[in-house]
């Protein structure tokens, strides 16, 4: 196991070798420069800037010295946030998108899979059509608009949750619901289709034969075979909760790497952006390798190669 993990991690490698590169031409390709926006600047102050930056060197040297930061570990100093080094924001801002995504993931993963079982127990009944209902309408609805909804009911109809801010457990359940009951209702369309393809394999009804009690043949024989394709979405998963936390995090003001991704964008602060796509990228690699771990757990005729 630990030889797998190695391996796919070096595997890594190239992988944010190429995000770095391809993040870089794009941040060079798009017109404008990162202090175009400010007030005209006189010629020898704007020569310091990029002298001070190195955006008076030849493109090919530009990316050459950010390629030779990134293997020091350095992602370089922001552009806008004078005195501050990418690392220092990524390390501050990090933990807080991480729980934001945790949250998100667990209640995305508990409510889908608890609706999912429910309808694929009684397919046709009432609890069925309210939960095909709850998948169809979790897909349709963006999530910035599910969390403009749910601070107009929650905090300014009813005032039982703060609108913004994160500054507590309160503070944390309308932005984990706006970014996690989506990735549910999807969860919950997946699980119900696989349970319903399991539950009349030939080993069940075998069970069953045997006198086994519905809920250990649904947690023990079902359950467990039809988890699979859910764990297979876990690290696309991850992604989707990742990239949609930018906006979330802008709506609610919460202090995470979206907002910095944001600010980042509109302030063309080269050195942010990639900083923040690089460590997004490699958080969804982890994620993967430990999809990949969840399956062997899981299924142990599954072997790492």
């Amino acid at each position: 196991m630990l030889y797998f993990i190695i391996r796919r991690l070096l595997w890594g490698i190239p992988v944010l070798l190429a995000v770095a590169t391809i993040t870089f031409i794009i941040m060079h390709i798009v017109p404008g420069g990162p202090f175009d926006k400010e007030k005209k600047l006189p010629p020898e102050i704007k020569a310091n800037i990029e002298a001070k930056y190195h955006l008076d060197r030849p493109v090919y040297e530009q990316y050459l010295l950010y390629i030779y930061g990134l293997s020091r570990g350095d992602l370089g100093p922001s552009y806008k946030y004078l005195g501050r080094d990418v690392n220092d924001i990524v390390k501050e801002s990090l933990p807080v998108s991480v729980q934001l995504g945790l949250l998100a993931l667990i209640i995305s993963m508990l409510l889908g899979v608890s609706t999912g079982i429910i309808s694929a127990i009684r397919p046709g009944s009432v609890a069925d059509r309210i939960s095909i209902l709850f998948a169809v309408g979790g897909i349709s609805i963006p999530n910035f608009v599910l969390a403009a909804l749910l601070v107009l009911i929650f905090a300014h109809t009813y005032k039982i949750l703060p609108p913004a801010l994160w500054e507590g457990p309160r503070y944390m359940i309308l932005p984990a619901l706006s970014l996690g009951l989506g990735p549910a209702a999807y969860i919950a369309r997946l699980t119900r289709s696989s349970i319903l393809d399991v539950i009349n394999k030939d080993y069940i009804r075998t069970a069953k034969a045997k006198g086994l009690s519905e809920p250990y043949i649904m947690m023990r024989h079902v359950l467990k075979n039809a988890i699979m394709p859910v764990i297979t979405i876990l690290g696309p998963l991850t992604a989707t909760l990742v990239t949609g936390s930018f906006t979330i995090e802008f709506i609610f003001s919460i202090p995470g790497m979206g907002r910095f991704f944001i600010t980042a964008v509109t302030n063309r602060d080269y050195p942010l952006i990639m900083g923040v796509t690089l460590v997004y990228a490699l958080l969804i690699i982890i994620a993967n390798i430990i999809v990949d771990l969840i399956y062997v757990y899981i299924d142990p005729r599954i072997r790492l190669e």
